[in-house]
């Protein structure tokens, strides 16, 4: 396998906390001459003593909930921390609509929208900016995309775009703005972090990615 630039890596999630309490029994016996009242009003009174401490004590001992940016816990947490989504485009028409489409969808699933703040407006028109030139350039210049493949961890979204083509992707160079074409790799370089193509040794075709960062 080769690739034209190495792989932004991307953060993991936060190391899971530790917590819990401990309960406590104790036991007193009455002396024998002591009145029958006296030890069931004391039997009482510690029952009642005993249960808030119980409860709290469950609460502390209950695992975070999903969705807040400081949760923590084991797998739980590392499987959460990098969510990915795929689609085929094998027999599919009009597939850069359907590519901003699904790009859409899981932007709105993943807390990018509704946004909420103009920098995370910009953030998520900008991810499907990228989705569409890349998916554009398979289609005028390696006779269509295969897949299209979007991940997001908490820090950078990656995406991936195959196709069969033998060709390597470019910005046109020395780039004009008034010229017609030839903006699609452009756009990438601009908005990206960083992006790149890669190729599987004896498999046709190649695999072109670019990565942004989440909106603050």
């Amino acid at each position: 396998m080769s690739t034209t630039r190495p792989c932004s890596p991307g953060d993991r999630g936060p190391e899971p906390g530790a917590g819990g309490a401990s309960g406590m029994s104790a036991e007193r016996a009455a002396p024998e001459e002591e009145a029958a009242s006296m030890a069931s009003a004391s039997s009482t009174a510690a029952t009642s003593s005993a249960a808030p401490v119980a409860a709290a004590s469950s609460a502390e001992d209950a695992p975070p909930s999903e969705g807040g940016s400081g949760s923590g816990g084991g797998s739980t947490s590392s499987a959460a921390a990098r969510r990915t989504r795929k689609l085929n485009f094998d027999g599919e028409s009009g597939v850069v609509p359907l590519a901003r489409d699904f790009a859409r969808q899981a932007l709105y699933a993943w807390g990018w929208l509704p946004a909420a703040t103009a920098d995370q407006r910009a953030a998520a028109e900008d991810v499907l900016l990228v989705v569409s030139e890349l998916v554009t350039n398979a289609c005028l210049h390696a006779e269509g995309p295969d897949d299209l493949l979007i991940s997001c961890d908490n820090k950078v979204l990656r995406i991936e775009v195959s196709d069969k083509g033998a060709g390597q992707p470019a910005p046109r160079t020395p780039h004009r703005a008034g010229r017609p074409g030839g903006h699609g790799m452009f756009i990438v370089q601009r908005l990206c972090l960083d992006w790149g193509v890669v190729r599987t040794s004896g498999a046709a075709g190649k695999t072109v990615w670019a990565e942004l960062g989440a909106p603050a």
